[in-house]
């Protein structure tokens, strides 16, 4: 479980793990001096892709909307899987 006060590249990490999990493409982690964040691709359709940043607990989107809580990455996960699926669902 992470906790809202740990890294939130712990908590990005978590993510990706659960992110490749589902069949997302999730390269490394943004550059240090950067706001942490993950792009992330479905492989099936390579221009489907976001970025999901963190920040005060939550997962983000970057239009400021909350993915879910640091503590449910597989959650997270789940949500950001569904956006990035390519065709009717």
């Amino acid at each position: 479980m992470v906790h809202a006060s740990e890294d939130p590249a712990v908590a990005l990490d978590k993510l990706a793990g659960a992110l490749a999990a589902l069949g997302c493409q999730v390269p490394a982690l943004a550059p240090h001096g950067r706001p942490p964040s993950l792009t992330v691709t479905n492989p099936a359709a390579p221009r489907m892709s976001e970025t999901v940043m963190v920040d005060a607990g939550w997962f983000w989107w970057p239009w400021a909307d909350r993915i879910a809580p640091l503590t449910d990455a597989a959650a997270a996960a789940g949500r950001v899987a569904r956006v990035l699926r390519a065709g009717p669902q």
